[in-house]
Order: structure tokens, then sequence, then C-alpha cells
């Protein structure tokens, strides 16, 4: 168990991969309206279907938080198209936006690949979402399919349908055929961004990364390995200048964390025995507004 653990905090730091801040909590002064009360905040936040008119500004942490102001990532652009429309999950912050727009031109330069298939983002004014992630709640967090878009003119029907492709084999403790030199790098670029806090990957995906990096290797750092994330790759953004309210992230462990991989992987090929003095896991809780910063309120009742 303790080497699982050591595992775990090696990939997200001692912040894990996303623990929440004591600022990051709302204030007992925050009226929340009758109608609010009580209610799963995924369930008003899903309920919406367009940004809030307001400047834009990511509140809370990635798994805590909202967007108020967000921008939309247009559904087909020169080198990206979003995927899986009717979630409407291609929201963010205009930094975010901007990004996808720069990495994926980066992505349309590399052999066979005509740019990035984009999968979420967040939802118009980004909380918690209906189904699938914890995060992914400020705009500022990127989902990237690992499928090499050979062209840029899905139907939104092709869109629905259509599967990523898996770059793992054994449970991700190394890479498939599918994996290139495109992927690392795609990723490179990503991580080589000044606003990449992190990228989650699978842990195989890493150790190949690290083996195939001749040149400067300070960008693996930011590279980490986590569960799943072997049909995407998840980028991670900081917040943006003057961000007041937003609550980064810790900062991932010095060093290129090629070690702390190689023990993930360790950890697949033998798995270590069951703890039978671990307390059972804690049930999910659905978050309310009441758990979310102040201004998150204001996000919902905008226009």
């Amino acid at each position: 168990m303790r080497r699982l653990l050591l595992m775990i905090t090696a990939a997200c730091g001692l912040a894990a991969c996303q623990t929440e801040p004591e600022n990051a909590r709302v204030s007992s002064r925050q009226e929340i309206p009758p109608e609010m009360q009580g209610v799963e905040a995924r369930q008003l936040f899903g309920a919406k279907t367009s940004a809030s008119v307001q400047s834009a500004a990511p509140y809370g942490s990635y798994a805590k938080g909202c967007i108020a102001g967000g921008a939309m990532l247009p559904e087909t652009g020169p080198t990206w198209q979003a995927m899986r429309l009717s979630r409407n999950r291609n929201w963010g912050h205009p930094e975010t936006i901007d990004f996808i727009r720069s990495l994926s031109a980066k992505a349309a330069a590399q052999p066979g690949w005509a740019g990035l298939y984009i999968g979420d983002i967040s939802q118009p004014r980004g909380g918690p979402m209906l189904s699938g992630h914890r995060s992914h709640q400020i705009g500022m967090d990127i989902d990237v399919w690992m499928l090499p878009p050979k062209r840029l003119d899905l139907t939104v029907a092709e869109r629905e349908s259509l599967s990523s492709i898996s770059t793992r084999r054994a449970n991700g403790a190394y890479v498939n055929g599918n994996w290139t030199r495109q992927h690392h790098e795609i990723l490179k670029a990503a991580a080589q961004d000044p606003r990449t806090a992190r990228i989650f990957v699978f842990p195989g995906a890493k150790v190949q990364m690290c083996k195939d990096e001749t040149g400067d290797r300070s960008w693996l750092r930011k590279v980490r390995p986590w569960w799943g994330h072997h049909y995407h790759f998840h980028v991670r953004l900081n917040c943006p200048d003057g961000a007041a309210g937003c609550v980064n992230q810790a900062p991932p462990p010095a060093g290129d964390g090629c070690k702390d991989a190689d023990v993930w992987v360790n950890n697949i090929l033998n798995p270590p025995p069951p703890d039978p003095n671990a307390p059972p896991p804690k049930p999910r809780k659905e978050l309310t507004v009441a758990d979310l910063p102040n201004q998150c309120v204001n996000v919902l009742q905008s226009r």
C-alpha cells in the first residue's frame, strides 16, 4: 500500500490530482437563493446552454469551481474539430481556446495529422458535470484525442459515433502499435507551452517518452502518469494571469518524473497486495452550490 501511495503522490504532487485548498471553499456569508439550496450543482450547471454575460474569469479550482464569461471553441476550425457536440462541453476560458488553436496548428504540421480532435473542455458555465469528469470545472482542462485526424469535415453524426484509439497495452504499462513519434511531439509541444501546468497520460506513454527524448528533457516534468488516459491525453492549464479567484494546482515535483513513471509501471506489472486495514472508499459526494466559490451563484444567475 505504501508503494501505491508513493506512486500516486509522485504523479500528482502533494496536492494530489486535485485536492481543495481552503481558499477555494465558499464563504458562510454567501446567500444562496432558496431554489438553489440543496440542489446538486451538476443539475444547475448542466442545465445552462450558454455562457454567462460576464467578463471571462475562472473561479475556484479544477475540481470545485465554475467559469464566468466562457468562450465557445468553434465546432470546426482550420486545424481542429470539437467532438461529441451533444455534450455541449466545448467551452472554456479564452486562454484555453487560444491554446487549442495554437496546439492544433502544431499538430497539423506532423505527418499524417490534419490537426486535433478535441474532446471535453467544460460546460458553458463550467461547474460539476452531469456525467464523467470531476475536474474540467473552470474552463482550463482539455481532453485531446489520440486518434490522428485524417479529415476535418466530420458531420455532427460522425462526431457522435466515431471513437478514438487506444495507445496502451498491458493495462497501460506499455504503448501499443498505435503510439507514434507524432504523439510524442504533440505532447511535447503541449508541455512546452508556458500556459501548461500538467498533462495526464497513461504510465507507459510517459515511460516511452522518457526513453525516446534525446534533447531538452525539462518539459517531461509536466507529463504525469495517471489512470486511463490512453484514448486521450488531458492538458491542464495554469490559472490565467490576474485571475484572483482561480486556484492553481501545486506544481509537479522537481525533475523529469521518469523514475516516478517507472514506479507506476512496476505496480501495474506487479500489483502490491491489498491492504486488509485500508478503510472502505468513501461514497462520492455530489457538490451543491454551497460547496463552490461565492462567485458561482452569480455565474448561474447571470443572463
